[in-house]
Parts: structure tokens; sequence; C-alpha cells
């Protein structure tokens, strides 16, 4: 076995659990989720003095009022909030995530972040919130990004380790005991080649037992196979078949792994794009103020 069980003194584990089932009760609740958040973030960064002194109309600098201000998420932006199809979200759905996102993220800054068996437990709690769906013993690693959120559902026993990006602009579905390494990307959005404003949205899956190893990449709208392993630094651009080994950039299947032939499909009917069979087909308002971050408009020669 590579890994063995630790376990806190009975004081930090009884404060852990007595914290965790707090934020956990209060998400669950009539409470206002941004207040919440706001209230959590207040106190996790030990800033409740200084808090309070502002919200009673006492002095504080420009710097202080602005990061008292940054624990209100609704005092802050994420990249996300750019992207057009907010606009077509039920109401109220983007503002949520919004808000589970920025406690996510910002007590992946505090320094308890990096008290491991707290900050796993806190993060799988969070995921309750935030995710479509997930399953059961999840670990969740410092670092971890995602689009929106409520478009990734997690199977049970799945392991993401640090500074892992999940796009879920698209859909993005991970089965049970995947294994996700560092600064891995997983995407279920692609720009167009020549109009990169032009977003097309995908399902992509990772099917249960898949490994997506170090610093790989998998594109949307790829389906990774069931027990099925991307090699490290690769690209996998096109499906990886079930047992198939990936690996290169762009990723090619170069072996099955040993003992699994008699079930998984052979090396030459691998390697087959099948991401359009996932394009996801998504409606704008017609009245949506469209901005073009990029301001040009080049066309290839001969185009009228």
């Amino acid at each position: 076995m590579t890994k063995r069980h630790v376990s806190l003194p009975p004081g930090g584990e009884e404060g852990i659990h007595a914290f965790i089932e707090e934020v956990d009760d209060r998400l669950s609740g009539e409470e206002d989720t941004c207040d919440v958040v706001e209230d959590v973030l207040v106190d996790l960064f030990g800033d409740r003095e200084a808090y309070e002194r502002w919200q009673s109309g006492g002095e504080v600098s420009p710097a202080e009022r602005v990061r008292l201000q940054g624990y209100d998420p609704c005092n802050v932006t994420l990249e996300s909030e750019y992207y057009a199809e907010v606009e077509a979200m039920d109401e109220g759905e983007f503002e949520r995530t919004k808000y589970l996102q920025w406690l996510w993220r910002q007590f992946d800054a505090t320094p308890m972040a990096d008290n491991v068996e707290f900050a796993l437990r806190f993060r799988r709690m969070l995921a309750d919130h935030l995710f479509a769906d997930v399953g059961d013993d999840c670990r969740f690693f410092k670092g971890i990004t995602f689009t929106y959120g409520h478009n990734i559902s997690v199977g049970d026993n799945v392991v993401v380790h640090d500074d892992v990006h999940l796009d879920d602009r698209g859909m993005l579905t991970i089965g049970d005991r995947v294994s996700i390494s560092d600064d891995a990307h997983v995407y279920s959005h692609d720009h167009d080649i020549n109009d990169q404003t032009a977003v097309d949205n995908y399902h992509t899956i990772i099917e249960d037992d898949a490994r997506i190893t170090y610093d790989s990449m998998v594109r949307a709208g790829v389906r990774m196979g069931e027990n099925s392993v991307l090699a490290a630094k690769s690209i996998a651009g096109k499906d990886v078949p079930a047992h198939h080994i990936a690996a290169g950039t762009p990723a090619k299947s170069i072996a099955v792994k040993d003992g699994w032939e008699p079930v998984a499909d052979d090396l030459a009917d691998a390697n087959v794009d099948r991401r359009e069979e996932r394009k996801l087909d998504y409606d704008l308002p017609e009245n949506l103020d469209v901005f073009d971050e990029f301001g040009r408009d080049r066309q290839p020669p001969g185009d009228p």
C-alpha cells in the first residue's frame, strides 16, 4: 500500500469537525450564501476586529478597505463572469456558483489550506454545495480551479491533485476512482481556429479508474475510457479507449495495459476523434451585449 491512515489529536479533530459542520449547515440553510462566505472568510483570515471596526464606521486605510470588501464575493469578479453563456443560465445559478468558488479559492490562500486533513474535508464539503454531483471519499488538493463548478459531476474515491484546472464551461463527468495529477488541465470548451471569440462547448468524460497524469491535458469533448492512462505532459485530442495507454502531443494509444488485452480494443482501432458527438448546443439571448476583447476582424485572403 502506498498510503497510511493519519489522525489528528482529539482537540484538533474536535475543532475541525465543529467548523466544517457549522459552515455546511449555514450553506444548507436559509442564510444568503454571499453573507455566509463573507463571514467565514473574515474569520479564516483573522480579520474580525478590523472588519467590525470598518462596519461600525471606524477609520480604515484604503488598502484595508479593499481587503475587507474582498471577503464579500459580491464585490469581486471571476473570469467566468465574462462568458456570454452566463446570460442564459437560470436566475441565481451563476451567483451561487461564484460565491462558493470564491470561498474555495480564498480558503486555499489561507495557511490552513496546508493542513491536509482539515483542507481535504473542507473542500469535500464545499464540493457538495458547488458540484452537480460528488461521490464519497473524494480528495481535492490545493489550487484546483473551475469555470463554474455546477457542470461537474464526480464519482466515488476520486483524487484531484494540486493546481489542476477542471473546465466546466460545457459539461465534465468524472467517474469512480479517477486520479488527476498535479498541473493537469481538463477542458470542456474549445475555440474556433480562425475566430477565437467563437466557442463550442462539449461534454468531456473521464471514465472509471482512468488516470490523467502530471501536466497533461484533455481537450474538450474527449472521452478517456475506463482504466485508461494519459501519460505525463501529453495532450489527448481524441478518445482514449478503455485500458489503453496514450502518450505524446498529440497523444496516441501506444499500448494496452498489461493483462487487459483480452477486453481492450486493438491499437489499430484507436486514435479516433469522436468529439463532435459530444458537442453541446446552447442559446444566447438575442439582445446580448457582446464584448470582443480582441477587437479585430481578420479574414483569410480572398474572403468577401
